[in-house]
């Protein structure tokens, strides 16, 4: 089972992630919703998730999750992640 990280790209990981070579693509999922408890990722409405979009490569997927992560600040259980599709479609061999 791929584990979702829950916590929040920092500047050094976005930096980090590897430029896609022209025609690559590395499919990113972003989407969020409302948590029943802001320390457990256990989403109180499935039917109400926020699904914002899949993306080409880590650096759109980053710039819609923030600007959805910071347009709901104001909501401590609302919390928005970025999912490594290509990671699940073509897993490591190894």
């Amino acid at each position: 089972m791929t584990e979702i990280d829950t916590r929040a790209p920092t500047p050094a990981q976005t930096a980090a992630q590897p430029a896609a070579h022209k025609g690559e693509q590395l499919l990113h999922l972003v989407f969020g919703g409302e948590l029943d408890d802001p320390e457990h990722v256990r989403f109180r409405d499935l039917d109400a998730l926020d699904i914002v979009g899949i993306y080409p490569n880590y650096a759109t997927a980053f710039a819609a999750w923030k600007a959805k992560a910071q347009a709901t600040v104001d909501n401590a259980h609302m919390r928005y992640f970025i999912v490594h599709l290509h990671r699940l479609l073509e897993p490591p061999v190894g």
